[in-house]
């Protein structure tokens, strides 16, 4: 398979791959929230009650979550793409 074939063939299988990260990634952050700040949602950037510093904080730990899962699902979806094909999709 050529190296265009490769990367259109792992398309569809990175974008389910993505969706279903982003959904584990925000599951993960409602927990991790829930326990450093003892609170069930996280602040919303207009939501004036809270201070910077907590919403501040909140979007660096989302963000900081979201960069790891992410990373997780796309090595893992890559690697298992070449198992099932043989090729490495992202050369």
């Amino acid at each position: 398979m050529t190296t265009k074939a490769v990367k259109l063939a792992y398309r569809p299988f990175g974008l389910v791959s993505g969706i279903a990260g982003g959904l584990v990634a925000g599951a993960i952050f409602k927990q991790v929230w829930k326990r450093v700040a003892d609170e069930d949602d996280a602040p919303d950037a207009l939501q004036s009650e809270y201070p910077w510093r907590q919403l501040l904080l909140a979007a660096a730990l989302q963000g900081a979550l979201y960069a790891v899962v992410k990373a997780v699902i796309d090595r893992g979806g890559a690697k298992a793409f070449e198992r099932w094909t043989g090729e490495w999709p992202g050369d």
